[in-house]
This record gives C-alpha cells, sequence and structure tokens, in this order.
C-alpha cells in the first residue's frame, strides 16, 4: 500500500504543480473567475490519480479486493501528498514568482466588491475586508488554505472512488 500511495502521489502532486504553473504563466491574463475555474480544474484532473491508485492497489497489489475504508484511506494519503505539494507551490508562486499577487488579487475584490454592492454595503464590506487583510496576507494561511482546499476536493474524490472500486473477497 505505501508504494501505490507514494507513487499516485507522487503523480498527483507533479501533474497539479505543472498544471497550476502552467494556468499561471499562460492564463496571467484572464480574468481572475476564469483563472479559479481553471484552478479547481487544474486540482480534479490532477486528483483523479486517486482514482487509479485506489484501483492499482486493488487489482495489482490485493488480489482484487479492497474494503471501503481501506481504499479511503488510500485515497486520503494520495490526496495529501498532492495537497503539500501545492501548498508548498502556492507559497513559492506568492512568495517568489508572483510577489505582488496578493496586492493585485485584493484591489481586484474591492473593485469587485464597489461595482456589485450599494455604497452603504461597501463600507461595511470593506471594513470587513479590511480586518482580515494582514490574515489573508500571511503567508502559512495561505500555505494551510490551498493544501486544505486540496486535501477537500481529494477527500470528495476518494470518497467516490472508494464506493465504486471497493470489492470485498468472493466467500464459497
Amino acid at each position: 500500500m505505501k508504494n501505490t500511495v507514494i507513487r499516485y502521489g507522487v503523480y498527483s502532486a507533479i501533474t497539479i504543480c505543472l498544471l497550476a504553473l502552467a494556468g499561471w504563466f499562460l492564463g496571467k491574463n484572464l480574468d481572475y473567475a476564469i483563472q479559479e475555474v481553471i484552478g479547481y480544474t487544474s486540482m480534479v484532473v490532477s486528483l483523479l490519480f486517486v482514482f487509479f491508485g485506489i484501483k492499482h492497489f486493488r487489482d495489482k497489489q490485493n488480489n482484487g479486493v479492497v474494503s471501503f475504508g481501506k481504499a479511503l484511506w488510500i485515497g486520503v494519503l494520495i490526496s495529501l501528498i498532492a495537497a503539500l505539494a501545492f501548498g508548498i507551490l502556492d507559497v513559492i508562486y506568492i512568495k517568489y514568482i508572483n510577489p505582488d499577487f496578493m496586492a493585485e488579487y485584493y484591489s481586484h475584490y474591492v473593485e469587485e466588491m464597489r461595482n456589485s454592492l450599494s455604497e452603504t454595503e461597501f463600507k461595511v464590506e470593506f471594513e470587513k475586508l479590511e480586518a482580515q487583510k494582514e490574515l489573508f496576507s500571511n503567508i502559512f494561511l495561505s500555505f494551510l488554505l490551498m493544501s486544505a482546499t486540496v486535501l477537500i476536493i481529494g477527500f470528495i474524490i476518494s470518497l467516490i472512488s472508494a464506493l465504486i472500486l471497493q470489492r470485498r473477497p468472493v466467500t464459497e
């Protein structure tokens, strides 16, 4: 099981990092909403290795049998590897590759609020945003948020994959 988790976790981590980098560099002139869709799509695509990892374990290492719990555990561990890799990549991106990202995104978000809310609503929401600004500029929080996002999506994919791929031993 350990080899399967590491192997497919690394495949998932490499895929999520390559797709994220491609999205950041090729899509840098796209609207943030489109970039967000590309980002979530990249996460889902890279986490398809969860399904393949569970299937590999079941078919090649465990004689065609895997319990729901074991399949879920394998999927979560594969997802965890991808989540940690993406969290680290996000920190590198924000700290070294595009250190202005947080300021740019903040400005964009404020402008969107200004365009979609009344003046009174804007002032209230802007004050809330300003109170949270320092918190969201924290690199550790960014790491946790990005890792947690991938892990949550990975858990969902692990759950679905475990339901599909579970197979009990045949009793005679």
